[in-house]
Formats: C-alpha cells, structure tokens, sequence
C-alpha cells in the first residue's frame, strides 16, 4: 500500500518553512497523541502518521532526500535512510513529551527546561460533579528576580566558557574512539560567571512557594489530571519552565458512590412501607425528591431517578442517580410489638407460596439439590 505524502500529511506546501513544519506538527500531534485519544486504534495510527513525517521534513538532509527520491529516499527497507520504522513505541512519546510538552535535556548554551511537577489535590464529590475554583501552594524554583535567572550580580558580565565555547559539552578523542561529556569548566551551561548573583549563587534560580488558582471543570473523577503550562520548576539559564501536573481524586462521599456518569445511594425503607407502598424522600446533589415505593417491593431493588447524576467533563449524557432500596428489619421491639408479629406471622401460615414466592422457591430448589445427591 502506497504511503500518503508527507507534506499531505501535515498539511502543508513543499516549500514550507522549518518553522511552518513545526507549527503543524504541534497542532496535529496535540490533537491525535494517546493520552487525548485512549484506546482509540486510529488516532495513534494517525498520530504515527504523522511523526514519521515530521521526522524526515525536520531534518534538512532528510526532507532533501525526499524531495528528490520520495519515500524511497528516507525509507531503510528501500535502501533510504534512517525512517520511522527505526525507532520503538517509547521513541513516539519521547520525542512528543520533549518537544510538545516541553521534555528533553540541555541544550546548545545549557538552556534547560525546568521539572514537570505535579500536586495531588482531593475534593469533594460536589465539587467534582458542579465545577469549583480552588487555590493552592507549591513549593518550587522559581527565576531568581535580583539577576532575572542570568545567576551574575546586576551589572556584571556573563562570559562564554572558554573551554567549551558555548556548548556546554566537550569531545575528547582517544584513537578511533570519541566521547562527548559536560563541560568540567562551566557544567554544561555554556557560560562563566566571575561575580555569582547574591541571592541564588550563580544557580538562576531561587526555592520559593508560589499560590495559583486552579479551575477544576465540572464532572472531574479521581484519575484526571489538569495541566497548567509552565507552572513548575523554572528553566536554567533561560530554558522554558516546567508544567504543572494537578491530579484530581475525589473524597469518598457518606451518601454516594460514582460509577462513570452515574450516582448511586442506598435507601433504607420499614418493612410497612415495603409491603403498602408509599414514598420516602431521597437526596440528590441539586436537592430532595420524593421517590415513590409501590407495593410488595423486596430488598435491593433498583430505583432510576433520570438526569440527577453527573455531566461528564469529556462530554456526554447527564447520568442517574440509581436508589437501591433495602428493607430495615425493626429492632427494640416490646412485648406488644412482637405479640403483634407473631400474630401477623401466624395469618401468613397456610398461604403456601402465595405470600413468599421466593422463599418457597429457593426451598423448592434446595430439596431438589438434597434429592439428586440423594441425602
């Protein structure tokens, strides 16, 4: 099957700029990566896509190759260069965490992006269901203000290292063999400080706690995440800041449990009730309803209350709110309630399985069982 053409793919001309390439590949890939599409075979198959393109049209050797030869040029099993097929699954992440959201290490003149972070923040089920706005503290390196994350005192010079010219790493040749390491003089940032800024020793950086507020949208279950750009750890030597990672769990809730969409509650109703019939009042998160009992209801039936549930944060239905109700035998009975019962027991004698279907079923069943292991 003939492959679809690269600059198709990312949906722009063979003349674009480096910069358009880029600008298209982030779009693209934000909108197909896995952890926006789970389980979702055809988005990851696009999202391959549209990688190996980016891939070869990045690279300037590349993209020439191509140009002039088409795939056969930059495909290894034609006889081309190194393509998509030479890297594994963990490469797809790599690169997108490393130029999407911000990964990878330091870079010519030892800009390095500052540590993803991430704050584990409970809420309540009513809070997780309506939306809420909450504000919270994190501790973390933020740019130094007294020398604007250079690391030099105010007025001072910022020099090239001399030993690795700016680099921040060094090749050192033994034989047929080369090794690049960081830099011993500067450590990979590149740069010489004589006089170290006062307040972050040279470092750029400085430990302080910052306060943000953080929207959480309304229908968040414990597992979401919600990530703020550029709110964690500042870069070094001017690289981008880290992001924020706020993972959501919400607290367990003394009346509900979620399920998905759904709400679910236990309705505790007396034995009366149960037999006659009538109504109980029964919570919801926007308030009470009367939830209506019809005669003859058993223990653990199921009750649908449409539309109280939640509103999914990723779209949806509005899901229910499932009552199950379960029969409250009566305790601390005195004398004249249980002559009482035993009346009422009594009256139901004789009825067969007139009044206790189930009962007279499940005994129907368990004589049979005896019968055909013969006890």
């Amino acid at each position: 099957m003939a492959k679809e053409d690269y600059y198709q793919l990312l949906g722009v001309s063979r003349n674009a700029s480096d910069d358009d390439i880029k600008k298209s590949f982030r779009r693209l890939a934000m909108k197909y990566h896995p952890d926006r599409n789970p389980d979702n075979a055809e988005a990851l198959e696009q999202f391959k896509k549209i990688k190996e393109a980016h891939d070869v049209l990045s690279d300037p050797k590349k993209r020439s190759a191509y140009d002039q030869f088409g795939h056969a040029g930059v495909d290894p099993s034609m006889g081309g260069g190194a393509g998509f097929g030479a890297g594994g699954f963990s490469d797809i992440f790599g690169d997108v965490f490393g130029d999407i959201f911000g990964g990878g290490g330091r870079s010519r003149g030892g800009a390095q992006r500052g540590s993803d972070l991430r704050y584990n923040l409970e809420i309540s089920l009513e809070e997780a269901v309506a939306g809420t706005e909450v504000k919270i503290q994190i501790p973390t390196l933020v740019t130094c203000k007294s020398c604007n994350g250079s690391g030099a005192t105010k007025g001072s010079a910022v020099t090239t290292c001399p030993t690795c010219h700016g680099h921040g790493a060094v090749r050192m040749q033994q034989g047929f063999f080369s090794v690049q390491q960081t830099c011993p003089t500067c450590r990979g940032t590149g740069k010489q400080i004589k006089d170290p800024c006062r307040s972050c020793h040279g470092q750029g950086r400085i430990q302080d706690t910052k306060t943000l507020s953080v929207k959480i949208p309304p229908g968040v279950d414990t597992g979401d995440r919600i990530r703020l750009s550029g709110e964690g750890e500042a870069g070094e030597a001017g690289g981008t800041a880290g992001d924020l990672y706020v993972q959501v769990h919400v607290k367990e809730h003394p009346i509900f449990t979620r399920d998905g969409a759904n709400l679910y509650c236990e309705v505790p109703i007396s034995f009366p009730k149960a037999c006659l019939g009538g109504e109980v009042e029964v919570p919801t998160l926007s308030g009470k309803v009367a939830l209506k009992i019809p005669p003859e209801t058993q223990t653990g039936r199921l009750f649908r209350l449409a539309g109280k549930g939640v509103k999914p944060v990723r779209g949806g239905a509005v899901g229910d709110l499932m009552c199950r109700v379960r029969i409250e035998t009566p305790v601390h009975l005195n004398k004249v309630q249980i002559d009482l019962i035993k009346q009422f027991d009594e009256s139901l004698q004789g009825g067969g399985s007139k009044h206790s279907p189930q009962a007279h079923g499940w005994l129907d069943g368990v004589k049979q069982f005896f019968d055909k292991i013969g006890l």
